[in-house]
């Protein structure tokens, strides 16, 4: 594949900058190759994306507020490892959709940040990953994601 960064800009994409912690805690922990990023919660317009999937949210809807925390993810993964280039394998996925009761298709949500890390790192973007649906995410967001990569 080619330059990652290459791709990200084909993809209109630029990365953000480390975002500061909300809470008590670091924005990634880097073990041995492993590189563990904390949750990252969907936000339009530098806000937390609110809102409940199945309520005031669509699929549709929360598939783009996925791919939006799969950029801020890739901000924190770039400010972790210093180069998108050294990242080995996407290992694993984990996303936390806020939704009713009612609404299954927490999967097809999550795809919007699935989709953009084949999309950038191709191979190396297929990963394992859990979806689940939630009862509320902090700050109302409507998705909150975490990622595990490995690195060169």
């Amino acid at each position: 594949m080619s330059n990652v960064y290459d791709r990200l800009a084909e993809l209109g994409i630029t990365l953000p900058p480390l975002a500061v912690p909300a809470a008590a805690y670091v924005p990634f922990v880097r073990t041995g190759n492993l590189v563990f990023l904390s949750g990252h919660i969907a936000k339009r317009d530098g806000k937390p994306w609110a809102g409940q999937l199945g309520r005031e949210i669509d699929t549709a809807t929360g598939q783009q507020a996925a791919r939006a925390v799969a950029i801020d993810l890739l901000g924190t993964l770039h400010a972790a490892i210093g180069d998108l280039n050294k990242v080995e394998r996407i290992v694993k996925v984990m996303s936390l959709v806020n939704s009713t009761p009612a609404f299954t298709e927490q999967h097809l949500v999550t795809n919007g940040c699935s989709e953009l890390l084949g999309a950038v790192f191709g191979d190396k973007g297929a990963h394992a990953r859990s979806a689940f649906g939630v009862a509320q995410i902090p700050m109302g967001a409507c998705v909150e994601i975490e990622l595990i990569a490995q690195v060169a």
